[in-house]
């Protein structure tokens, strides 16, 4: 049975990987303009531009925690559950959080899409509990 600490563990997850992911991107405003003459000076600038700059470090480091919290739900999740919850859940955390900061929404499909969405999460989630309901009871049974 999925419990809620399962779940909220999902939701938290899902929170700092999305809400993460518009400054991630707001971060890295600015990266374009640096240039040097080889592949690997180039890509040592620029991991130097994304490290030294707290707009991207931070939102870096909060993401990363994300991924901690999400590697340990797996270990006491279900596959079947976590992973379509998780990513759901990041998605639409992302287009709230992008909305907040002035980015565009996508309109009535957007809105439709994210009701579709919540409506798979929540048959995710009923599944997995009906399914978890079942074979306790069938356990139960075999024993008597």
């Amino acid at each position: 049975m999925v419990t809620v600490v399962e779940l909220l563990s999902l939701l938290l997850v899902s929170v700092l990987w999305g809400c993460t992911n518009p400054f991630l991107k707001r971060g890295t405003e600015g990266i374009e303009h640096v240039q040097h003459n080889n592949r690997v000076s180039q890509l040592l600038a620029e991991v130097k531009f994304l490290f030294l700059n707290l707009k991207y470090l931070v939102p870096f480091l909060l993401n990363q925690s994300g991924s901690l919290v999400y590697y340990y739900t797996l270990s006491t999740t279900e596959l079947s559950l976590a992973v379509p919850v998780a990513n759901s859940l990041t998605f639409l955390c992302t287009l709230f959080t992008g909305k907040l900061l002035g980015e565009e929404f996508g309109g009535k499909q957007a809105v439709a899409g994210m009701f579709l969405t919540m409506a798979g999460i929540a048959l995710c989630v009923i599944s997995s509990i009906d399914g978890k309901d079942a074979e306790q009871q069938n356990i139960t049974q075999a024993a008597h």
